[in-house]
């Protein structure tokens, strides 16, 4: 009997569900019908999606072949080998450009450590999250699928649903911390202009015109090893008491 007893507040559980506020949203992954919702949940602002190569506003490819990304990966996901530039036509402002790059996104985890490893701010990732996969080849994204347009926008493929706004959040996270991990640079731009974008602003608890006060005092510093001699034995006797 107690068995039964069991199965029924169980049941009564999930029957009561039914008369709660829903929390589900009505996604239809953009295959609706004319008059049938279909709307996204709201994302974090820095949310990891689907990475892309960015250029520099002058259309220069930012990836110099470097494969840091693809070292620093811990999925092993990321394929690159660097070509030297054409003197006479280069891809990218240095010696070399990433001629194959490709990401397979059956193994990516979006851990971000690619964007972090990067010295050109070239691969970083925006907030679409909303893409799958019909078949293998269509999840290893090639350079030419990575690599905004020249309209500098991220390509929108056929299995992607991209909504308005998800691509201006692109390299978020990079934005959001500070440059080299040092603070005194906190909110003070570090990182070069976008195709189509522009020098972005810093994003989330950083503001522009932050922390000129404590890089001036950082300068001062350096400058004069009398008063950073004089810092280091305040802190070293405050130590001793």
């Amino acid at each position: 009997m107690a068995e039964l007893t069991d199965y029924i507040k169980g049941f009564a559980v999930t029957f009561k569900k039914l008369f709660e506020e829903r929390v589900t949203g009505d996604y239809r992954g953009g295959m609706a019908k004319a008059g049938q919702p279909d709307e996204k949940r709201p994302k974090v602002e820095r949310l990891h999606g689907r990475h892309v190569l960015n250029r520099y506003e002058d259309g220069m490819e930012k990836c110099i072949g470097c494969e840091l990304c693809a070292g620093v990966c811990p999925a092993k996901c990321i394929h690159v080998r660097g070509a030297d530039n054409d003197p006479d036509n280069p891809t990218s402002p240095g010696e070399r450009f990433g001629y194959v790059y490709e990401i397979n996104y059956l193994r990516c985890i979006h851990c971000d450590l690619c964007v972090e490893a990067c010295p050109t701010q070239a691969i970083t990732e925006s907030k679409l999250f909303e893409f799958s996969f019909t078949n293998r080849d269509d999840a290893i994204y090639t350079r030419d699928e990575l690599l905004v347009g020249d309209d500098g926008k991220p390509r929108q493929l056929p299995w992607e649903d991209w909504r308005e706004g998800e691509d201006e959040m692109t390299s978020g996270w990079m934005r959001a911390t500070s440059p080299s991990g040092d603070h005194r640079y906190e909110g003070i731009v570090q990182w070069s202009g976008e195709l189509g974008y522009g020098v972005r602003a810093p994003e989330l608890g950083q503001s522009a015109d932050a922390a000129d006060a404590a890089i001036a005092a950082g300068a001062e510093l350096d400058a004069d090893p009398a008063v950073g001699a004089d810092a280091d034995a305040e802190t070293s006797s405050g130590g001793d008491r």
